[in-house]
């Protein structure tokens, strides 16, 4: 089971979740990603998250300051990087 300890550290703990998991990443919905990601950038537990995120495969939502795309983006550069290794 995964230590979710760094969870009760989180820039986000006392906000809305709602905030983390707009309707669409895209049009109207993006200034709520940039606010999103924006909590994020000052958070001590940003890296945890984003690992918690591309371990468990979260496909929607911010997580660690990325929106799903940058995850998968990620997650391709991982796999290259494991494969030439």
């Amino acid at each position: 089971m995964m230590m979710l300890d760094w969870t009760r550290r989180a820039a986000c703990l006392d906000l809305d979740p709602e905030l983390f998991f707009p309707i669409s990443m895209e049009g109207p919905s993006q200034s709520q990603v940039e606010r999103a990601k924006h909590v994020c950038d000052g958070c001590p537990v940003r890296r945890p998250c984003l690992e918690y995120a591309l371990s468990t495969g979260q496909a929607y939502g911010v997580w660690g300051g990325t929106d799903p795309e940058q995850r998968r983006e990620e997650l391709s550069l991982r796999a290259e990087a494991a494969a030439r290794h």
